[in-house]
């Protein structure tokens, strides 16, 4: 099912009909979708229905087999381009999309800032000095500057995922990408990831983000999409997904997931 982008801002993230296969299982089926510049997209739908890997295709941890994926103004290799060229076709979009995990695979063994630090300087060729001051603010504005010398393991869970918030927003990225980064935390922690989040939004960065949180997407979403078995089934804005759902089977999910 294509989808539009709205307004009138450019587009970042361009799916064309898009396929992905595990095998003979195919994950992704036909996906055609525009995402806008400072637009949060919000994918729902059940556990394997395809949102994370429609996700992770944006950043090439996951690749394609046919169709074209075009992120920041660069066109996503497909696998067979990937096998072909190396994985130094990647790097420069990488550099532009930043993704937060259900696990925060945050270095162990360095300390907070460190963490914040590490690939602006390594990748991007910062100074220690700027990374530093750079990363304390990021700290900052996530609300952990004084936490900045403590190691991952000192931190509760929710303010190790404001660090991979951090860390991520270090990179400068152009979009950011969060798969179900509330899913590993304890229901009371939840709360000071998503407020992160809703700043994000607040401040303009393009989102795409894959969540169980139905209060939470309807608040933030520009745009909600609803997928089930690798394809997108049903896409628009959150009143309309929520409250009035064209499609049986996304009627089905919503009925069973808000009754919890």
């Amino acid at each position: 099912m294509p989808t539009q982008s709205n307004g009138s801002h450019p587009t970042i993230v361009t799916f064309a009909n898009v396929n992905k296969f595990y095998g003979t299982f195919q994950a992704l089926s036909n996906i055609s979708l525009s995402v806008t510049v400072g637009e949060v997209v919000v994918l729902i739908g059940a556990s394997g229905s395809g949102k994370s890997t429609l996700i992770r295709c944006v950043n090439g941890l996951e690749t394609y087999q046919d169709g074209s994926l075009t992120v920041d103004g660069h066109s996503m290799p497909t696998t067979e381009d990937l096998e072909a060229s190396g994985a130094k076709a990647l790097h420069q979009i990488r550099r532009g999309v930043g993704m937060v995990f259900q696990q925060f695979n945050l270095f162990p063994h360095k300390t907070v800032l460190e963490n914040v630090t590490l690939a602006p300087i390594r990748v991007r060729g910062k100074s220690r000095e700027d990374a530093e001051a750079n990363g304390m603010r990021l700290l900052d504005r996530v609300g952990l500057a004084n936490q900045a010398q403590k190691y991952p393991g000192q931190l509760s869970g929710g303010q190790q995922q404001r660090v991979a918030i951090a860390r991520s927003l270090a990179m400068e990225p152009h979009v950011m990408l969060f798969d179900e980064p509330t899913s590993a935390l304890d229901p009371e922690l939840v709360g000071e990831v998503l407020d992160v989040m809703r700043e994000l939004r607040n401040e303009g960065m393009t989102m795409m983000i894959v969540t169980h949180e139905m209060a939470f997407a309807r608040e933030v979403a520009n745009r909600v999409i609803y997928m089930d078995r690798g394809a997108i089934v049903e896409v628009g804005q959150p009143e309309q997904i929520f409250d009035e759902p064209t499609n049986e089977r996304t009627r089905t999910f919503l009925s069973r997931v808000l009754k919890h």
